[in-house]
């Protein structure tokens, strides 16, 4: 089986300015993934998709393949991540001439992960002969005890049970996406349409590698991790 490993890293982050190449504990964010994708053992090509040449650079500098710019449809805020994948698999089988069975993306903002996580989540996959595999941990709110809305001035639970529930514990169990890892077996991804299909599998991750750096104040967050991590 030939696996792709993609890596998404647009240039023009808004939550934390150059974020994919910004310094965390002295290195580029986006080189932990790629160490990790490389240390796994796991992948034919690994392969960053981004519309940056200073991110570009920076991904080579690390091990990784970047031969394109991605077109600026599929880098706007407004652009969703499937499609950068489906380009990415498509001009990688393009250049590399051949096919590949299994895709795997590692997001470059969770570099909490390891690399036991990725082999475990393909273990798993295959495993449960899935199509698709998402990545998360349990949730530390839960939509129908502690995550309210308000609607029209008036307070209300996210989500709404015949009966009360007052014990987080007696409501159901519920969990997070944490943009990690996603699997697709080609023909799933090529022909995506959604995610919640029969044949998605759910891997979870212990809350402790499953931060997404969205905002500063997530990046100072994974930024201690990292550090304490490496004590």
């Amino acid at each position: 089986m030939k696996i792709l490993c993609t890596i998404c890293a647009r240039g023009g982050s808004k939550g934390v300015k150059n974020k994919n190449i910004k310094l965390i504990n002295k290195k580029p964010l986006i080189s932990y993934t790629i160490k990790q994708a490389k240390k796994s053992k796991l992948f034919d090509k690994i392969v960053v998709s981004t519309d940056s040449k200073n991110i570009q650079k920076c991904a080579q500098k690390f091990g990784a393949e970047s031969w394109f710019l991605r077109p600026k449809k599929l880098a706007s805020d407004q652009s969703q991540k499937v499609p950068v994948i489906q380009h990415t698999l498509r001009e990688s089988e393009k250049y590399f001439k051949k096919k590949f069975d299994i895709i795997i993306d590692l997001d470059a903002s969770s570099p909490l992960r390891n690399i036991q996580d990725i082999k475990k989540a393909l273990v798993f996959f295959k495993k449960k002969k899935a199509e698709i595999l998402m990545s998360g941990c349990k949730s530390r709110k839960n939509p129908y005890f502690n995550v309210v809305e308000i609607t029209n001035g008036k307070l209300k639970r996210a989500k709404v049970m015949k009966k009360n529930i007052f014990r987080r514990q007696d409501a159901p169990k519920t969990y997070d996406c944490n943009a990690s890892i996603y699997i697709w077996k080609r023909k799933s991804l090529l022909d995506f349409k959604t995610f919640y299909k029969s044949k998605t599998v759910f891997f979870i991750m212990p809350e402790s590698r499953s931060w997404d750096i969205d905002t500063e104040f997530d990046f100072e967050i994974v930024e201690y991790l990292l550090k304490k991590n490496e004590r």
